[in-house]
């Protein structure tokens, strides 16, 4: 399970560094928006730090998936407020990323949330 969590932690850091770049304009132009950006990379920050603190502290991957999962979608909670207020970027492709960014970190915190569960049916049943 550990390896699962790690790949959440892998594919949503990633891919807020490119929605981040995006965001800097580095990726792509016209879709620049400097708060949107560092927001961004702060998630990202905080998922890849969780993601190198699993193999610091292999016994804590589970809490600490669920801290990072829960903190990048909490922020992206507030992003999705802010499109839904027009406050930060409307744009199709920003739609689709907070939709499909919010299914995979509910689906990463529930897997995390899981884990506990299935070590200790393992451990009973041994």
């Amino acid at each position: 399970m550990r390896q699962t969590i790690r790949c959440f932690l892998l594919f949503e850091g990633a891919s807020f560094v490119v929605a981040g770049l995006a965001h800097f304009g580095v990726l792509v132009n016209g879709y620049q928006h400097r708060q949107a950006a560092n927001a961004e990379s702060s998630i990202a920050v905080v998922l890849l730090v969780g993601l190198g603190l699993t193999w610091v502290w292999p016994a804590r991957t589970r809490l600490i998936g669920i801290a990072a999962q829960a903190f990048a979608l909490l922020g992206t909670l507030v992003g999705v407020f802010m499109i839904a207020i027009g406050v930060g970027p409307r744009s199709v492709p920003d739609i689709a990323y907070h939709l499909a960014i919010v299914v995979a970190l509910v689906w990463g915190l529930v897997i995390a949330a899981r884990a506990s569960g299935e070590a200790t049916r393992r451990r009973l049943s041994s």
